[in-house]
This record gives structure tokens, C-alpha cells and sequence, in this order.
């Protein structure tokens, strides 16, 4: 992929957020400006902006920029305000970790300067925003170059949803072995899961891997058994939202059932993610939220006419969780864990 493609970045004048709205893709590269509280909202819940390093990238930029309209002539008046700010925008999405963990350092930022007169605690949100997203391009090559010893040349490599440059920075996580190994000469088979209902896979990552030049094969979501039969798939790599303390893992809903045919046809089942996805106050996946989304995202939504009827009720879980048992290993910046994760996970943060 052209890595000049930027998901997320701060506009020149500091007075904005620039993202690429991931809703047109495939077929419409289009830049969004979000200047104001309810842009920066939407974006990220209307899944313009996705992919749990980009949204916190984009919430770190776009609190910034919100800080700087803030009129307030104390500290108090501005963190009251700031504050306000942080619980909109985290409640845009509650499962993805790292909207809340970005939010949070910004709002540690202003907590720490308090005896600091305000233009000094804007240069600093600032400072902190551009950090995130610089913390995150290193830790997308740290994962990519971890998750290359996973796989050989030649193998299959199947993946769910999108975990690509346009969910994080420059290589992605999930992707970014497949994209760092082609750029080497490496040649590898990616076959990309559509994703329903919003279709992740077959609008984002085909996408990026195209792009890329990578052997890419798009199959829908029900016909990854199949192909795992086949003898096709040597390995399965998949991002995360979020990382519970014992291993469980919430991902895009389909991740579970994907995880299960790995197990059954015995092929390693990876997860990468940045350790800022690993929520070591959440004992296991049952003490995570799962986010339920419009009925019309499965009945409507990138269809010319409804493909159910309208008084049809449906349940649209965003993510789903997948048991720790499933999970081969964990792939993050600091190095790769292995069963038991409530051990090597808590080791990541010594």
C-alpha cells in the first residue's frame, strides 16, 4: 500500500482533524475535515474513522483541536469543560479500548499542568497527540516485524475483518506482516473474510492488499471452513479491540466462529494488537461490552433495496468474544505471549 494513504492526521492550521472516510471506500477515496464535538463523534460511530489505534489517533488529534475552542479564563472553567468533551466522545464506542486509553492520557496531560497557564496545556495536548500517532507507526512495524517469524514464504493466510494502514498507521497490525514481507520480496495468499454487515474485508483490506500487490482472494464470511478443508490456509491472523487479563480477545463479530474452524482443522490462530488494547482491569471476556448497532446495517445498508423485510427484528453485535483456549498467541509490540496470557500478558507491563 502507498503509505502516504494517511488514515488520520492533524491539519496544517492545528485546527482539525483530517481522516479518510472508510464508509465511500472501496470506490471513493474521500478526506473528511472534523473541526466541531458532534463531526468527531459521528465519525468515529458512523465508523468513518475505525480500527481501534486509528480511532485513538483520532480522538487524541481531535480533543486537541477541541481544547483549542475551548473559552474559559481559569483552569478550572477549562478542565470542567474538557472534561465534558472526554465523556462524549468516549461514549461514541465503548468496546474499542484505545478511544478510552488515548482520552485518557490527553486528559492526564491537562491534569498534570494544572499550575500551567492554558496556551502551555494546549502546546502540550498538542505534543501528546503527535506522540500517539508517532507511538503508533513504531508499534505497527514492531508487531509487523514480530508477526513475519509466524509465517513463511508461500503460506496461506486467512483474516477477518480490517486490520490494515487505514485501522492504524503506515503497516497495520494483522496486515502488516503480509504487507512488510511483500515489500522484502516475500510472496504469501491472503484470503480476506468479507466481514458482514458492514463489509470491513471486502471494502477495506482487499483494498489495501490489492494496492499493496499482494495474491489477495476475497471470500464471504461463511465459505472460510471451506477453504481451510482445502489445505489453503497455513495460518489466521486477526486484530483486536480488546485484550481481556486471561487472553480473551473482543474482535469483530466473526472472529469466535473463525477462531473454532481454526482449532478444529489444528491452524495456528494469531491475534496482533498494540499492548494499549490489553485491559488488564478486565479479568475476562464476559466483563467486556459488546456494542449492539442498527438493525439496518444488516437488512440495508450497502444494498440498493432491503434484503429482509422491514418489521424483522435482528441482532447486530459489532464484536464478538473469543475464548483465550482458541488463541494460538498474542502478537504485540513488545514481543509475542503464549498460553498462560494471564501471565504473559501481565508480564508485558513489569
Amino acid at each position: 500500500m502507498n503509505h502516504q494513504l494517511e488514515s488520520v492526521k492533524l491539519s496544517e492550521d492545528k485546527k482539525s482533524v483530517v481522516i479518510i472516510d472508510q464508509t465511500r471506500l472501496p470506490n471513493d477515496l474521500v478526506y473528511l475535515t472534523i473541526s466541531t464535538a458532534r463531526e468527531l463523534y459521528e465519525a468515529i460511530f458512523e465508523l468513518k474513522v475505525r480500527g481501534a489505534p486509528a480511532i485513538g489517533i483520532c480522538a487524541a488529534y481531535g480533543i486537541y483541536c477541541l481544547a483549542r475552542q475551548i473559552k474559559a479564563s481559569s483552569y478550572d472553567e477549562f478542565y470542567r469543560e474538557f472534561r465534558r468533551l472526554v465523556e462524549y466522545i468516549e461514549s461514541s464506542r465503548p468496546t474499542a479500548v484505545n478511544l478510552s486509553w488515548a482520552l485518557r492520557r490527553m486528559e492526564g496531560v491537562v491534569l498534570r499542568n494544572r499550575e500551567k497557564e492554558i496556551p502551555e496545556i494546549l502546546e502540550l495536548l498538542e505534543e501528546e497527540s503527535r506522540l500517539i500517532h508517532q507511538e503508533d507507526i513504531a508499534m505497527c512495524r514492531s508487531i509487523s516485524e514480530y508477526g513475519l517469524t509466524l509465517i513463511k514464504e508461500g503460506d496461506g493466510v486467512l483474516t477477518h475483518c480490517n486490520a490494515g494502514p487505514l485501522a492504524t498507521s503506515r503497516y497495520g497490525t494483522a496486515l502488516g506482516p503480509i504487507i512488510l514481507g511483500k515489500e522484502r520480496g516475500l510472496e504469501f495468499r491472503v484470503f480476506v473474510d468479507e466481514t458482514r454487515p458492514l463489509l470491513q474485508g471486502s471494502r477495506l483490506t482487499a483494498f489495501e492488499l490489492n494496492r499493496a500487490g499482494v495474491d489477495v482472494t476475497l471470500i464471504c464470511d461463511n465459505m472460510a471452513s471451506m477453504v481451510m478443508k482445502n489445505g489453503w490456509i497455513q495460518a489466521c491472523f486477526v486484530g483486536c479491540d480488546r485484550v481481556a487479563a486471561n487472553g480473551d480477545v473482543a474482535n469483530k463479530i466473526g472472529t469466535s466462529g473463525l477462531a473454532i474452524l481454526a482449532w478444529y482443522y489444528n491452524i495456528p490462530f494469531y491475534v496482533l494488537g498494540p499492548t494499549s488494547s490489553i485491559d488488564l482491569d478486565c479479568k475476562t471476556g464476559s466483563d467486556i461490552k459488546i456494542e449492539l448497532r442498527a438493525p439496518e446495517e444488516i437488512k440495508e445498508k450497502y444494498f440498493s433495496r432491503p434484503v429482509a423485510p422491514r418489521e424483522v427484528k435482528c441482532y447486530n453485535p459489532a464484536f464478538d468474544v473469543t475464548d483465550h483456549s482458541l488463541i494460538t498467541a498474542i502478537v504485540t509490540e513488545k514481543g509475542i505471549c503464549r498460553p498462560p496470557y494471564t501471565e504473559s500478558l501481565a508480564a508485558l507491563f513489569k
